[in-house]
Parts: C-alpha cells; sequence; structure tokens
C-alpha cells in the first residue's frame, strides 16, 4: 500500500539520501557539471522547504511510513506583456528509491502532485529533465508529460 502525503521533519535524513541518490544519475551522466555525491539541499534548508506552503514536498511511504520517495514542488507565476497570466506548479524534483522502483511510487506521486496543482488552480505542471537522464525522460513521456521548451548548449 503507498500512501502520499506532506514530508515531515522526521523524514529528512530519509529524503536527504534520496538527493545523493538524483544527484548521482546527474553527476554519472554529467560529471563536467554536477559534483558527487552531495546533496542539492543541506538538512536546514530542507526542513525551511518544508514549511513553505510556496515549495510542497511530498513523499511516498508503505505500510509501515518508510519513506520510497519524494517529489519536490514550487509554485510559479508567470505573466506580462509576453507571456499569459497563469499559475504553475513546478516540479523540481521526483525521485523514487532504487530499492523501490518498478512499484508505482513515481506515478503515484506524479498523480498527487497534478491532484494538487488542481487544487491551487494551475495553469499546468512543469519539471525539467536532463538528457544525460534518458530513464526519466521516458518516464514523463510515458506519464503523457511532452516538451514545451529544449535548452542547448555548446561546451568550450
Amino acid at each position: 500500500m503507498l500512501i502520499i502525503r506532506r514530508a515531515e521533519a522526521r523524514d529528512i535524513p530519509a529524503i536527504m539520501g534520496l538527493l545523493v541518490q538524483v544527484n548521482m544519475v546527474h553527476h554519472n551522466g554529467r560529471p563536467d557539471l554536477f559534483n558527487g555525491p552531495t546533496t542539492k539541499y543541506t538538512e536546514a534548508e530542507l526542513a525551511a522547504l518544508l514549511e513553505d506552503n510556496d515549495t510542497p514536498v511530498f513523499v511516498c511511504v508503505d505500510e509501515h511510513d518508510r519513506v520510497l520517495g519524494h517529489g519536490f514542488c514550487a509554485m510559479q507565476h508567470a505573466g506580462g506583456r509576453l507571456l499569459a497570466e497563469h499559475d504553475t506548479l513546478y516540479i523540481d524534483d521526483i525521485c523514487v528509491d532504487e530499492a523501490a522502483r518498478g512499484l508505482g511510487v513515481g506515478r503515484a506521486l506524479y498523480e498527487h502532485i497534478l491532484d494538487c496543482a488542481r487544487d491551487r488552480g494551475c495553469y499546468n505542471v512543469t519539471l525539467n529533465v536532463w538528457t544525460c537522464n534518458p530513464g526519466a525522460m521516458a518516464f514523463y513521456e510515458k506519464l503523457g508529460m511532452k516538451p514545451y521548451r529544449v535548452g542547448m548548449e555548446t561546451i568550450l
């Protein structure tokens, strides 16, 4: 049984471990850009995020309340002269523990995030995915996501 809920302070150690897994996927794919092993947040920064309603963090837990995955989100607003006014729920990160892959954790987190976005009146849900992570790209496409912008680079 999978349960999705807002992350709490007691989840920080498990989330920090998942953040290392995410970082290592990126580090292994682009060691020129990503240091490894590390995390994008300190425990104190993560604790502050958990308290901010504009940056909801969700965890997927099993019947024993063991964290199997997380979803970091951030509310964004666009609008002005060029862009139509709208709110977006941006997925900053979804990670499923390597030991829990294939159990539906990622899909459950994603569907919960969509529900959260609907409840907040968002126009859309967006995310960025690195091309060095083809598994994530295939996962998001399987969920029905489509590219809406492409970043490009020239390494000098």
